[in-house]
């Protein structure tokens, strides 16, 4: 019989495990139960259960046994209950069925569901969760790269908390999940077994379940690139007779590249329904998890799959996993070979990527991927038809303004504004649930708590958040922001006007002044006036020890405002990004970024739709070849604020803030010579705390509180530096 123990379960998981299914125990409590890292074990509380073991972190104790709320639920059990713990047996599960709200079981698909629970042990009546097992050491347990992001784009924020139920395992109480577990929902779909090699647990399965396809009515935004795609498809499948008749040939393969969840996939499958394609899909990542022999296997049979019948599309989606441009595998070599190949027996190849830049560019050459297509960041037009084609089954509300959602969601792409629409329709079902509503509808208010919670995803990196704030919320400063509305937001807004009248639009501009004194808030209030994309970094964030990373680096954010045109690039403290050449001890690093800044900005390549905007406190420290024009040819000063605007600056600070009738804002304005506005900022906020500090029950700041707060809020601007900074407006302003 196997060794026993009785351990007590407390609720101290590791952060990683957390809802995973795992347990910490002590290293020599896993030498009693002769288990390793990732072995399956029974427990047993006033509930019997499974889980996988894992050591516990140094300086715990034998006696304990380290488990999540979701285990000890499954246990029947609270913190510092008592548990028996033994081995399981490793088997893998023959079939394994489920239970999940409904949204759930409709967006996830048996196939999904399956690689969501892979390598994790589950028992008949456990709650287990879609966080997948990707903590412990995989054995022979395929690791699937990139299944969160795949969840996230079917249930948006949801699949991170969202809890199913065990109804069934089949012939045995607990066991271990597998690509080969038959997973099923209750009363419902179930997945298909992985057929031959791809059966093995060393081999994941790389295609996605079958997609009903939408038409091209579907994909606004994309019709340019789905006539190319089409017009090539229909020449190769349905009218070679015409190119034999004319001595030539046509290459069927093509690279889309796009951001993630913009509908690349979905272009394709539309179009080879309207050329009555069948699509032949395989996840690249897929393959790339595998051990070369098998993912060479695997390439060769899903190629073969697609020449068995005609015409075929095969899809490769997020080819820069097993065609890297930076260190090539062998798996690199047999795709090319396998492409070649496919291509000659006249099956269309469609390989798709969101970054480009990362795929190998042999991949480009003439007789390969001969056709590229780009599926650009929707603008705010393309989000608005994106978001009636999303909510035509939706029963929404008359106060639902879309074009107004549409402005208010840059940097959001296809797969963003589908979990915007699902999280809103979630909370409308929920309340309308609560209230037993006749003729449930969604309204705004669905939508406005749907944006607090989704963000863009393709843009995660580099986004600016856009503040609920505009130029008009910006007090005094009427010259610098006219210049701004001048030199960032009509460039932006009108490029056609600069067409029709045969002139460039200004490429970018310099904003410098005193520390505290409204730089960054200005490009917040531009950004939420001309509601565009927006990328934002810290200049010394593209700064990297490695040589070419740098200048790399600054290509990428000038690839990205391209792609996401139109597009307002700010980079902050660009003193530190771009000094004067030939001054840093750096072996150089600075120099040629600088001169990589130069080519983007004022380079061969144009740059459409895109502004620049550079924030420091130190513009004499910036190379003077980045302030000449087709540049950042635009330098606008922003002074410390006067009295009038100290005094705007202290009533939008005081929005939210109960002020007693005895607080005169204006006159506090005036005496504050020498504040920033960050300081006009800070002291409302030391006079709130101040009140706080007399009674938790206070209900009003009073003219006492801020007195107090003016004693201990110091001015931070420096005299000599705003003296200098003024004399350098005089000679450098227009």
């Amino acid at each position: 019989m196997d060794e026993e123990l009785k351990l007590t379960a407390t609720l101290r998981a590791a952060g990683l495990d957390d809802r995973r299914g795992i347990v910490r125990l002590h290293p020599e409590v896993m030498t009693a139960l002769e288990i390793n890292a990732g072995d399956p074990v029974r427990l047993t509380g006033v509930t019997t259960t499974a889980a996988l073991a894992a050591k516990a972190e140094p300086g715990a104790s034998r006696e304990f046994l380290y488990a999540d709320d979701l285990t000890l639920g499954n246990l029947g059990l609270r913190d510092g209950g008592q548990v028996t713990i033994a081995r399981q047996p490793a088997v893998g599960a023959r079939r394994v069925t489920l239970a999940g709200a409904a949204d759930v079981v409709a967006l996830v698909s048996p196939e999904i569901l399956r690689l969501a629970l892979l390598g994790k042990v589950v028992s008949v009546g456990d709650q287990v969760s879609l966080r997948p097992q990707d903590v412990l050491p995989q054995g022979d347990r395929p690791q699937v790269p990139d299944i969160g992001r795949r969840l996230q784009n079917r249930l948006g924020y949801q699949w991170n908390v969202a809890l199913l139920t065990v109804i069934e395992v089949a012939e045995t109480d607990a066991a271990v999940v597998t690509m080969d577990t038959v997973v099923g929902w209750q009363d419902g779909p179930v997945s298909t077994p992985v057929p031959g090699p791809a059966a093995r647990p060393e081999a994941p399965a790389t295609t996605d379940p079958e997609v009903p396809p939408l038409s091209l009515d579907d994909l606004p935004g994309m019709r340019a690139q789905a006539k190319e795609l089409e017009e090539l498809l229909d020449l190769g499948f349905n009218h070679g007779e015409v190119l034999a008749r004319l001595g030539t040939k046509i290459s069927l393969g093509v690279l889309i590249s796009g951001p993630a969840g913009s509908g690349k996939s979905a272009l394709v499958r539309a179009v080879a329904a309207q050329v009555k394609a069948r699509v032949v899909p395989v996840w690249a990542p897929g393959l790339a998890a595998l051990t070369n022999t098998a993912a060479a296997g695997r390439l060769r049979e899903v190629a073969a799959e697609a020449r068995e019948g005609e015409p075929s599309v095969l899809l490769f989606s997020d080819v820069d996993a097993i065609a890297p441009r930076d260190e090539p595998g062998p798996i690199s070599i047999v795709f090319r070979q396998v492409l070649e190949e496919t291509l000659r027996a006249g099956v269309a190849v469609v390989a798709t990527t969101s970054r480009p830049e990362s795929v190998d560019t042999s991949l480009r050459s003439p007789d390969l991927l001969a056709l590229q297509l780009a599926v650009p960041l929707p603008d705010t037009a393309m989000r608005l038809e994106q978001l009636r084609v999303l909510t035509r089954g939706m029963p929404l509300a008359e106060d639902v303004r879309l074009d107004d959602i549409a402005g208010r969601t840059p940097g959001f792409v296809a797969a963003d504004l589908g979990a915007l629409a699902r999280e809103a329709g979630v909370r409308a079902a929920l309340r309308q649930t609560t209230d037993e509503a006749d003729a449930p509808k969604v309204v705004m208010a669905d939508f406005e708590g749907a944006l607090d919670v989704v963000r863009p995803t393709s843009m995660a990196d580099s986004t600016l958040e856009v503040a609920a704030v505009t130029l008009d919320d910006v007090g005094d400063m009427v010259e610098v922001k006219q210049t701004l509305t001048e030199s960032v937001l009509w460039p932006l807004t009108y490029p056609d006007t600069f067409a029709r009248l045969g002139v460039s639009p200004p490429r970018g501009v310099l904003l410098y002044g005193p520390p505290g004194c409204g730089k960054t808030y200005l490009v917040k209030a531009i950004a939420g006036t001309g509601k565009a994309n927006v990328l934002s970094v810290k200049g010394a964030e593209l700064l990297s020890k490695w040589v070419g990373d740098s200048e790399r680096a600054v290509r990428e954010l000038f690839r990205r405002a391209r792609e996401a045109a139109p597009t307002l690039v700010f980079l902050d403290e660009v003193d530190a990004l771009a000094p004067t050449r030939g001054q840093a001890n750096d072996g150089g690093t600075t120099d040629r970024v600088v001169a990589a800044l130069l080519t983007e900005l004022d380079g061969v390549e144009d740059l459409r739709n895109v502004v620049v905007i550079g924030a420091t406190n130190r513009p004499d420290l910036i190379d003077p070849a980045l302030l000449r024009p087709g540049r950042l040819e635009r330098l606008v000063y922003v002074p410390p604020p006067d009295a009038e605007a100290r005094a705007e600056i202290l009533k939008a600070s005081a929005k939210s803030v109960p002020l007693a009738d005895e607080v005169d804002l204006v006159e506090l304005g005036a005496e504050l010579e020498g504040f920033s506005a960050a300081d006009c900022a800070a002291l409302i906020r030391e006079s709130a705390l101040s009140a706080m500090r007399e009674s938790l029950e206070a209900t009003t700041v009073t003219a006492a509180n801020v007195a107090t707060a003016r004693a201990r809020v110091r001015a931070s601007l420096d005299p000599g530096q705003v003296a200098w900074l003024a004399a350098y407006a005089e000679t450098h302003q227009p």
